[in-house]
């Protein structure tokens, strides 16, 4: 059996050095929901789009103007999106969002 020290050396061995922002990310999320609910569904309307489309990432990017590393952010539900970006988004999949 281990002791209580030999336990708590090795959690200490795998923690992290810096604290945790959980309670920071729940915050905002709670905060932005309203928008981030809008975000999410443009997201999963263009992911879908794009499969449709046969459209990757970089290839959206390019139709509309910006970077693949946008897009990506983009996709992930959580950018506040501008009307600019909007009507960008659906010139570039033929898509009514707005």
């Amino acid at each position: 059996m281990r002791s209580r020290e030999e336990i708590i050396t090795k959690l200490n061995a795998h923690s992290s050095g810096k604290p945790s922002q959980w309670r920071e990310k729940a915050q905002w999320r709670n905060a932005n929901r309203v928008w981030l609910r809008y975000s999410q569904r443009i997201a999963m309307m263009m992911l879908d789009k794009m499969e449709e489309l046969g459209l990757t990432q970089k290839a959206l990017a390019e139709r509309m103007g910006c970077s693949q590393q946008y897009v990506s952010k983009v996709l992930k539900g959580t950018e506040n999106l501008s009307i600019e970006t909007i009507s960008k988004i659906e010139l570039a999949l033929g898509l009514e969002i707005l």
